[in-house]
């Protein structure tokens, strides 16, 4: 269990990394770009020094390219402290985004001062006794080298931060400053307290990063090897990005002076060196932890497809040779190898391992050849024109690097092709008879996209989200949806409720399972998988689908809570005030957001009044006048309550237009309330609608989602 809640932390972790890593490719286009064209080597290699030179319109724009590539890599601590946040935040994300920016700076000014106060700083200047490259300027903060560790941890610092006071309520004298509110005044105070402690212990851990990159850097070809067996063999976890981030981005990675400045890490020391115009060959240590994906991703694994390919049964190389060219293709030109590996990992997970040693051999290959092709974060096509072609021959050794392709295309086909007919391995077009490589049939077709099902009167029904739900164990069994780039990521209750042969039949290419956390492999369309998972999901809470369509039955539209037997008519209520809708499940209250007081609807109000939704008779008005019960002549028993803990305001800035007993129309004012004044005191004003006698309906469901305008139907309960 241990094991298993690591695991799952550690992939929410590299998860949140993936999203900086994700801009990187677009950074490094433009340094690429923007770096070489400004290189006076680069302008006098191509013959265009006296088309692009300093004072030109051309030239201009590529310095101005390269510095905003290079600022977007220079600052990427600040980047993982955002990002991180944003990936761990369970819910308020943009406060804990916010709190992590203001937890980053307020450490490093900390620090900043604990330095000058013990002398290692004075008026600015870093003094001869510290440690070379021990303190670094970061965000014009003169502080210690701590790359983005530093970042990340703030960011996870203010995500649990976050997750822990978003809700904190105070006394009413500072009731202000509650709730979200709260959460970067305690990020402060926290930063202070770990800004000392970093102050501290840092330079132990600096030390051990030091002498650990010292390790990695004297293991010569063996470490080389070792980095990218690991690194492929961590991509089925989705723990690679946590792998490789220390030795791209710290001092673990090695460190060289660059244009005088000290640069930590082999990414930062590659991009440094692109931009530099005095660069006259990359760094070679920097670049054996970059340049080895290289002749796997753009050769090996296309030499396996078509190995594969050649493999499959001849009645179905047609059906097998379509996939298996888009996997290979999608390979060659981006670097994204998910697609075909995994192919191979689920069907025959021995040439995964095959595939791992491999990509260690690549990389020591690049390293024993000289070649030096640096990368954003996979290496396809486009990155080996950016950072190989373009800087040149001398600067990269690309050229070496197209024997190395031959070889590798060669090396994967002829080895791939040896196990597959030795062992009868089930690669795609080596099924049985009774399997396909992979045609869908009408059903499997409608299963998978939802298309052609029956549809809910008030939503949609997503068999394909539906399909998921049933395939990890049913909506109890599910805590958490989330995804990066290709994988649906699913924190679970039980793992070993998971169908992995349903997940698979919505066209999932594999599912990894690690305690209580999953992956399901679905590809670079992952995100609107997770979308409308995330859609169904909250259309069973809010009623407008019934959790009993999972088994299969397509009717929907009824409530968990519905019963055999009911007497009540049905009813449908208006909209009570101008809003916004939303569902009961995402009212920021507890007691609400889980029904304990009854199924129901909300509005974020617009204007501070409430009108009657329906003809009713008041059945009481709270004595602190933020809450109305009433009832219906047809027996619904009915509450709006304005706020979320407004009680504790005592009735102030509420005033009721109604008293208990009383017969009102629908439409008919209500009560009215200061909007702004309630919200100044530091209470959201969401208001819910609580059919109160739930238990006695079959169904209380939704009518509306989006803008609320009085006395629109936006509730129904069928009797």
């Amino acid at each position: 269990m241990k094991s298993g809640k690591v695991f799952s932390v550690a992939q929410q972790i590299g998860k949140s990394l993936f999203l900086p890593i994700a801009v990187l490719p677009f950074a490094g286009i433009l340094l690429g770009i923007g770096g070489s064209f400004t290189n006076p080597t680069t302008l006098a290699t191509y013959g265009l020094t006296e088309v692009i030179h300093p004072g030109t319109i051309p030239y201009s724009i590529l310095l101005l390219m390269n510095n905003a590539g290079g600022a977007i890599f220079g600052n990427l601590a600040l980047i993982f402290a955002l990002a991180v946040a944003l990936g761990m935040a369970k819910k308020e994300k943009g406060v804990a985004v916010m709190s992590s920016g203001i937890f980053y700076i307020v450490m490093l000014v900390t620090i900043n001062t604990l330095l000058q106060l013990d002398g290692s700083i004075i008026d600015g200047v870093v003094q001869e006794t510290v440690k070379d490259g021990a303190i670094t300027s970061t965000l014009g903060i003169q502080t210690l080298q701590m790359g983005v560790f530093g970042g990340i941890v703030a960011g996870l610092m203010a995500a649990a931060l976050c997750n822990k006071f978003y809700k904190t309520q105070l006394p009413s004298a500072l009731s202000f400053f509650a709730g979200t509110r709260f959460v970067p005044i305690v990020c402060t105070v926290f930063a202070i307290i770990t800004g000392v402690i970093l102050y501290f212990i840092w330079p132990i851990l600096q030390n051990g990063i030091f002498a650990l990159g010292n390790l990695v850097m004297a293991s010569g070809y063996f470490g080389t090897f070792l980095f990218g067996c690991i690194e492929r063999a961590l991509i089925p976890f989705g723990l690679h990005h946590i792998f490789y981030i220390p030795l791209w981005q710290t001092g673990m990675g090695g460190q060289a002076i660059v244009d005088g400045v000290t640069c930590y890490g082999a990414q930062n020391i590659f991009f440094a060196e692109l931009a530099s115009p005095n660069t006259m060959k990359f760094s070679v240590d920097a670049c054996r932890f970059l340049t080895g994906k290289y002749p796997f991703m753009m050769a090996g694994l296309p030499g396996a497809a078509f190995a594969m390919y050649r493999c499959a049964r001849p009645e179905k190389r047609k059906v097998a040779g379509s996939l298996l060219f888009s996997a290979a293709l999608t390979s060659f030109l981006t670097g994204i190898t998910e697609p075909i590996e995994f192919t191979f990992l689920f069907l025959a997970p021995f040439l995964f391992g095959i595939h791992v040693v491999f990509a260690g051999l690549a990389f020591v290959t690049c390293h024993v050849l000289n070649i030096c092709i640096g990368t954003t974060f996979s290496d396809g096509l486009i990155d080996f024109i950016l950072y190989g072609v373009l800087p040149g021959q001398a600067k990269s050794n690309w050229l070496i690097m197209l024997p190395v392709f031959a070889v590798y295309f060669v090396l994967y086909f002829l080895v791939f092709r040896y196990f597959i007919l030795k062992w009868d391995l089930k690669t795609p077009g080596r099924e049985g008879d009774d399997e396909e490589a992979h045609l869908y049939t009408k059903d499997e077709y409608r299963k998978a996209t939802g298309i052609g099902v029956a549809k809910a009167e008030a939503g949609h029904f997503d068999a394909k989200s539906a399909t998921i739900l049933r395939g990890v164990g049913g909506l109890g069994n599910l805590k958490e949806i989330d995804c990066c780039a290709t994988r649906l990521r699913l924190t679970l209750v039980d793992s070993g409720k998971v169908d992995e042969a349903l997940l698979k039949s919505t066209g999932a290419s594999g599912v990894v399972i690690k305690g209580q956390a999953i992956q399901v492999i679905y590809g670079p369309s992952v995100t609107i998988v997770k979308s409308n998972l995330e859609d169904f999901v909250e259309q069973i809470h809010s009623g407008v689908i019934s959790e009993s369509a999972l088994d299969g039955n397509d009717s929907v539209g009824v409530t968990a809570s519905e019963k055999k037997t009911a007497n009540k008519a049905d009813e449908v209520f208006g909209a009570y005030m101008n809003g916004d809708i939303c569902l009961l499940n995402q009212v920021e209250d507890e007691a609400f957001a889980a029904g304990a007081l009854g199924d129901g609807i909300a509005i974020e109000p617009a204007e501070g009044k409430v009108y009657a939704p329906v003809d009713c008779t008041i059945a009481s008005v709270f004595d602190t006048k933020h809450a109305i019960s009433f009832t219906t002549e047809n027996g619904a028993e009915l509450l709006i309550h304005v706020g979320i803990n407004t009680v504790e305001l005592k009735g102030q800035h509420f005033n009721v237009n109604v008293k208990d007993g009383q017969k009102v129309k629908k439409g008919d004012l209500m009560m009215t309330f200061d909007l702004k004044a309630i919200k100044a005191a530091g209470y959201k004003c969401t208001t819910p609608l609580i059919v109160c006698n739930t238990d006695e309906y079959k169904a209380v469901r939704p009518l509306a989602t989006g803008a609320a305008k009085i006395g629109e139907a936006i509730l129904e309960v069928k009797g």
